[in-house]
């Protein structure tokens, strides 16, 4: 039944090529207990020679009872399979949540502006603020292909005109310049959505 279980969690997360699914699992380790149309009784009637004689197992989904013939053995070794995947997505997951990703997500888009709004943000947090954007950068823009910064401000300020190929200097050159930002007083709506629009304008940016 746990096993089963698991199944049923984990089929969620593309398992299908590994035969993990539920189905999948099912099909290996017994037989689908079958009904059959009865021309005499007219109605479709289920075998009973099977009751009593293997444990079964009923699909919630469907309502489908499979009869599991499985020797402990094979059993042992999808509960073995099943403990391998779910390490895998926990140590996917664990990735996932750390470091830059916690915070901004994982970038996936090959051009990006990341816009810098640091709010009423105190000096204490803006300088947190710009620790957590320098490591997205050195951690996650890194991987990409162009990327830029823009700061909204009364005077916008950007770090390049245009979205800028990545590679190790332009990087260091980019987190350079966040620290030389000066801490400045909140900045407007206006000024925020000026410069949303001004990364939006720059053909190419995907996000």
């Amino acid at each position: 039944q746990s096993l089963v279980s698991s199944s049923k969690w984990l089929q969620h997360y593309g398992l299908k090529r590994n035969k993990l699914s539920l189905s999948q699992i099912l099909s290996q380790v017994g037989f689908q207990h079958r009904k059959d149309y009865v021309t005499a009784l007219g109605k479709p009637v289920a075998s009973r020679y099977a009751d009593g004689l293997f444990p079964q197992y009923k699909r919630a989904q469907d309502g489908s009872v499979y009869n599991l013939t499985a020797k402990k053995e094979l059993i042992l070794h999808f509960v073995d399979c099943l403990i391998g995947a779910i390490e895998l997505y926990q140590q996917r997951m664990e990735w996932l949540t750390s470091e830059s990703r916690q915070i901004f997500g994982v970038i996936q888009e090959q051009c990006i502006v990341i816009v810098l709004d640091f709010g009423t943000a105190a000096p204490t947090e803006f300088d947190l603020c710009r620790d957590a954007l320098s490591m997205v950068l050195v951690e996650q823009v890194v991987q990409i292909s162009r990327f830029n910064l823009i700061r909204a401000a009364q005077d916008l300020m950007k770090w390049q005109q245009k979205c800028t190929p990545v590679s190790e200097h332009t990087v260091k050159s980019a987190v350079t310049w966040l620290w030389k930002l000066d801490h400045m007083t909140a900045a407007s709506h206006v000024s925020s959505a000026e410069a949303l629009l001004e990364a939006m304008g720059d053909e190419g940016v995907s996000s």
